[in-house]
């Protein structure tokens, strides 16, 4: 419906913690889409619900209530199905979960919105976290340089050949590694990579 659209476009113009609220709806859709596909569930259904889920945050500064309640209503006017409905209001938890396709949207909002960098708080937070973490590494004595990289799921540590033997890279690593555990909060987990290079280089002339 024109309206539904009309509000839709609206969000382009709307920020949440710096995240655009467009992209951010066309980001939950696709993913919802991609993982409806996945499991042999309706892709169209779980995509309309993504991208319509927060179209509540284009009414919010010109309407009474909360974006839940205002894209609920929006929606249900414009007898949208009741999967979307139940998108809008689930994904807040304001109801349950009826259908497999709406925890998808929710699934597709947190991913959304967690990802390094897609929102200014989350963005800087992740920047200090990788500045920790090679921060730690070039504590241990005889490390010259250190990248964390993989976005912060592996940090390369390079070691002094003269400073460091083969025999202690392993050592580094499993210190650099518990240090990590004890000290950092972080997703999953991290590699630690210790490396110890020589070179000898000559000129022929």
């Amino acid at each position: 419906h024109r309206e539904i659209v009309k509000t839709l476009g609206r969000l382009k113009f709307r920020t949440s913690y710096g995240q655009n609220q467009l992209q951010h709806a066309k980001e939950v859709a696709q993913l919802a889409g991609s993982m409806a596909a996945e499991m042999g569930l309706d892709v169209q259904a779980a995509k309309r619900a993504g991208v319509l889920h927060d179209v509540g945050k284009g009414l919010t500064h010109e309407h009474e209530g909360t974006h839940v309640e205002l894209g609920y209503r929006l929606c249900k006017k414009h007898n949208e199905s009741e999967i979307v409905l139940n998108a809008i209001k689930a994904h807040h938890d304001e109801e349950p979960h009826y259908f497999p396709e709406t925890f998808l949207v929710t699934a597709g909002d947190a991913i959304s919105g967690s990802r390094p960098g897609a929102r200014r708080e989350m963005f800087e937070g992740y920047v200090k976290r990788l500045e920790k973490l090679e921060e730690l590494a070039m504590e241990h004595p005889g490390v010259e340089r250190c990248f964390a990289i993989q976005a912060g799921r592996e940090i390369r540590v390079m070691v002094e050949p003269e400073k460091v033997t083969d025999q202690e890279m392993a050592q580094i690593s499993e210190v650099v590694a518990r240090r990590i555990e004890g000290e950092l909060q972080y997703p999953g987990q991290i590699k630690v990579v210790v490396i110890r290079e020589t070179r000898a280089v000559d000129f022929a002339r």
